[in-house]
């Protein structure tokens, strides 16, 4: 199945970097458990395909044009010349991968400096059963100017989704957190993560995280597709390559 093995390629890229790094930025047991775990379940649900007619080969897509980001919630200038889109899943132990190791070299490097504007879009997986929660919390927490703080919160724990869990995050915070989970629970954004599910399928983003990395357009970006949790040099490299 296209999507599954998307992100086991995922799963690869997300421990390969890891290794390389160090004692410094190595994952930790809990990390590794999560992995395990997310692998599991990967495993069990290409078991349930074997029975399947294989879908017939494609090539696996490249270039990706989103054209409508007017509203999607943006870290950086909005004039930069370089734009990344993110399509996470805040249940996803590879999108944790990425923030706690790239992110904050992406963020330092390029974000700060006005070189890349950073958009953040929802692909909450189908055996991820507090991701499409956490996808409406962070929009309802964006309502309270909260966007960012409590996507930071949630994308380093994401093993801990359950509704009191996160308004105990939103209480930590300063958010409200009564009008917090009314929001979730009243599924106000439900339809918009929704679509951008839908518009991460026609981009050809089918695993979690996946990237479009690309040159600014007015309302968008016009780039390439970037799957996995990839360390900072290969962020580093794409954009430095774009800027020439």
């Amino acid at each position: 199945m296209k999507t599954l093995l998307t992100i086991t390629l995922g799963a690869a890229l997300a421990i390969a970097p890891a290794r390389a790094q160090g004692a410094d930025q190595g994952i930790t047991r809990q990390q590794a458990d999560q992995i395990l775990q997310e692998l599991r379940q990967i495993r069990q649900l290409l078991e349930k395909q074997q029975a399947k007619p294989a879908a017939p080969a494609e090539d696996a897509p490249t270039h990706a044009k989103l054209t409508d980001l007017a509203g999607v919630h943006m870290l950086g200038n909005v004039d930069a010349p370089l734009t990344i889109v993110e399509f996470t899943d805040y249940q996803c132990p590879f999108c944790q991968r990425f923030h706690i190791a790239s992110f904050p070299e992406i963020k330092k490097n390029y974000i700060d400096t006005g070189k890349v504007r950073f958009f953040s879009k929802d692909l909450p997986l189908d055996f991820h059963s507090n991701a499409m929660r956490a996808a409406q919390a962070a929009r309802c927490a964006g309502d309270q100017n909260k966007f960012w703080e409590l996507r930071d919160m949630m994308g380093k724990n994401p093993d801990k989704l359950d509704i009191d869990h996160i308004v105990g995050f939103a209480d930590e915070l300063k958010i409200d957190s009564k009008a917090l989970r009314a929001c979730v629970e009243s599924g106000k954004y439900k339809e918009k993560v929704q679509n951008d599910v839908l518009e991460a399928m026609k981009v050809g983003a089918n695993g979690t995280p996946t990237f479009v990395v690309g040159k600014s357009l007015p309302d968008g970006v016009d780039g390439e597709l970037v799957i996995g949790a990839m360390p900072f040099q290969v962020f580093d490299e794409k954009l430095k390559s774009l800027s020439k």
